[in-house]
């Protein structure tokens, strides 16, 4: 039993052995069959499995293979030549056999035998495996991310993701294995030819210098010798080297090389057809041999007419099988319905969708190609980084009744924007800076609305000369699509949201969580603070700062709108990064007869406090922010309000729905080692 075992080790021992010591004539035979044997198991293995690493030994088998046949030739260079052109039975076979009573032309169907594996078979498959091993090696981070797209997804588990990572380990290790092995499979054929040449000489020397016989005898005879050894180890190179390159070129394949033959060879019997009259036409030529062409060409169209046939008829049945199925589940449409719980399953939306236009299908379907999805990923890990909460999943769906360049972005099911790209095409922005124009279809970038031309491939260089900026059009919907997620991430953010968050929070402090949450600040309350943090762009990443001023102002108040300013202004350093630009901030500020007009018209009732001002007011504050803003547009990127703290909330309420994205802080939420620079009033108009 553990002779079984250690079989392997035995066998690479004893070829080793061969190699010094002299065989018999009839071991040698064995040893001659017993490697065509392996080299034909080889080779039948590889067009039997469905993917290269299904035989993974295989550059291992190439060595031990290799060094086989090797130590055979040199076993059998040492009978003929002090034997006398006798190396066994085999070997004599062989080359009577080839040389077929000729000489001269059975060693010249040997030479083209040697040029053929050692140039076409060789040398193909040695490229073939080492331009596999350089893209398998490329493509590992692609395949990397699409496995940690899949798993940020929810597709496949912790334990799936592990085993493919595993396999394009292995993959990469293969091919890599492979491009070394095939260099042994090249030496193996530049050897056999040097042997031969060997033989062949030397052994004609030795026999006119040794014996008494005819040059033409001795030619004879070393040639049958030459011959007939150079085959019995060609042939199994030959099978080793066309497993060889069926090995690297199945990376693709789904099935085992018979049932893919069948499947794609035969999957057009059109071709079939049109081949078999093309053969046909042949008999045209005068001279050419007729029973030949019409056998094989009547064959091709019988075979592709019952091709068609069988296709058309599973067709016919598929409509038949699709038109019962409609039928029955016509008929028990009512019956399923009449149970309550059915319908509720129709009632859910997602919380995000995007819908695609055919046209763009190519960059959001990864069989396609397409890393929209990847693209995704790394956006929610980016944005759970910078604002501290986990967008939910988008929901992707084509969409044939919208324009086919065009996607849709939905929140809760309703369309909140749109846009269009041209999928071969790149968007041009001018930044403010170019030196000269180009030419392209004019549009307007979705996100951020800013004026664009959609341009060509071959245009691109030239328009990054000139100052561009270019964009894919993958890149240009994602960017949209993240920039509408922040505007609604506040939307979007459930209660169980909360929960999960507040379950994380707990893995670092799980004394202020059970401590505020719910005795405090009720999980409904806590979800208002986070989504009106999340509404102004605040990020919530630091939970416990959060829970802590919500422990220290929620005992004794229940305005949620309030807490969120006393929230606001414990995250003083974060908002402060999030605004400055280095120790100074620009801002602009609010009169204080504008602030005392807010501070006299805040009422109060049982649900909160509110605003009670005349729309006279409304329009002159709103005026002279909108002009203050266009003043010092040039001079800021995005404007910055800056009240006092008891006023800020409610100038926030007053302004949004005019200028939704201004931002409004208060003196108490910038960090007191920043300089302000007030570059601009808002003024009551009157």
């Amino acid at each position: 039993m553990k002779i079984m075992q250690n079989v392997t080790v035995v066998f690479v021992i004893l070829i080793i052995a061969l190699i010094i010591i002299p065989l018999p004539t009839f071991l040698l035979d064995f040893m001659f069959i017993l490697s065509i044997a392996i080299s034909l198991i080889i080779l039948l293995t590889t067009m039997f499995i469905g993917g290269p690493l299904e035989f993974s030994i295989f550059p291992s088998m190439l060595l031990i293979t290799t060094l086989l046949r090797l130590a055979l030739n040199i076993s059998s260079t040492r009978l003929i030549l002090s034997n006398g052109g006798q190396a066994g039975k085999v070997i004599e076979t062989f080359g009577n056999f080839v040389l077929g009573g000729n000489p001269i032309v059975g060693f010249i169907v040997f030479i083209i035998i040697l040029i053929v594996q050692f140039i076409v078979i060789t040398k193909g498959a040695e490229r073939i495996a080492e331009v596999s091993a350089r893209f398998t090696l490329d493509a590992m981070p692609g395949k990397q991310m699409a496995i940690d797209a899949d798993l940020s997804s929810g597709i496949i588990n912790e334990e799936e993701a592990k085993e493919r990572r595993a396999t394009i380990q292995r993959g990469a290790e293969f091919y890599g294995a492979m491009d070394g092995a095939t260099k042994l499979v090249k030496g193996d054929a530049i050897v056999a030819i040097i042997i031969t040449v060997i033989n062949l000489v030397a052994g004609s020397i030795i026999g006119m210098v040794q014996g008494t016989m005819a040059f033409s005898e001795v030619l004879a005879m070393y040639s049958i010798a030459t011959v007939g050894d150079g085959l019995v180890s060609q042939v199994p190179a030959l099978m080793i080297s066309t497993a060889t390159g069926m090995i690297v070129t199945r990376a693709a394949s789904e099935g085992n090389l018979n049932e893919d033959v069948q499947k794609q060879f035969l999957s057009q019997p059109k071709v079939l057809v049109i081949s078999g009259l093309s053969v046909m036409t042949l008999t045209l030529i005068p001279g050419v041999p007729y029973p030949q062409i019409i056998a094989i060409g009547v064959s091709l169209i019988l075979l592709g007419s019952m091709l068609i046939r069988a296709a058309r008829a599973k067709v016919v049945l598929a409509e038949e099988e699709e038109l019962q199925e409609m039928i029955q589940k016509s008929g028990d449409e009512v019956g399923f319905y009449r149970n309550v719980e059915n319908i509720y399953n129709l009632l859910g939306v997602d919380p995000i969708e995007m819908e695609f236009g055919y046209s763009l299908l190519p960059l959001v379907d990864e069989k396609s190609g397409g890393s929209f999805i990847d693209r995704i990923v790394i956006f929610r890990k980016q944005y759970a980084l910078e604002m501290g909460v986990v967008i939910p999943t988008v929901r992707l769906r084509d969409n044939g009744l919208i324009n086919p360049n065009q996607y849709l972005i939905k929140i809760k099911g309703e369309d909140v924007a749109k846009g269009e790209v041209l999928v071969d095409h790149y968007l041009a922005l001018d930044p403010g800076a170019t030196t000269g124009p180009i030419e392209g279809i004019d549009t307007v970038e979705p996100a951020y609305e800013i004026p664009g031309k959609w341009i060509r491939e071959s245009e691109c260089e030239k328009a990054e000369i000139f100052g561009y900026t270019v964009i894919d059009p993958l890149s240009v919907m994602v960017t949209h699509m993240s920039e509408v997620v922040k505007r609604h991430i506040h939307e979007l953010v459930s209660r169980q949201d909360i929960q999960d968050l507040l379950q994380n929070a707990s893995k670092r402090n799980k004394a202020i969580v059970e401590d505020v949450v719910p005795g405090i600040v009720s999980v409904s309350d806590l979800q208002k603070i986070i989504t009106n943090l999340l509404r102004e762009g605040i990020p919530v990443r630091d939970m416990e700062s959060i829970l802590q001023t919500l422990g220290d102002y929620g005992g004794s108040m229940k305005d949620t709108d309030m807490l969120t300013e006393y929230v606001r202004q414990q995250l003083k350093r974060t908002i402060t990064r999030k605004y400055t630009d280095g120790n100074s901030i620009k801002v602009i500020t609010l009169d204080q007869d504008v602030e005392n007009t807010i501070l006299n018209s805040i009422k109060r009732s049982e649900h909160g406090t509110y605003l009670a001002i005349e729309p006279p007011v409304v329009q002159g504050i709103v005026e002279s922010m909108t002009e203050q803003m266009e003043k010092v547009k040039e001079l800021i990127h995005q404007p910055i309000m800056l009240t006092s703290p008891i006023v800020r909330i409610y100038f926030k309420k007053l302004i949004d729905p005019f200028l939704p994205n201004l931002a409004v802080l208060s003196f108490s939420e910038i960090d007191s080692n920043i300089q302000i620079q007030a570059i601009g009033v808002v003024r009551a108009q009157g």
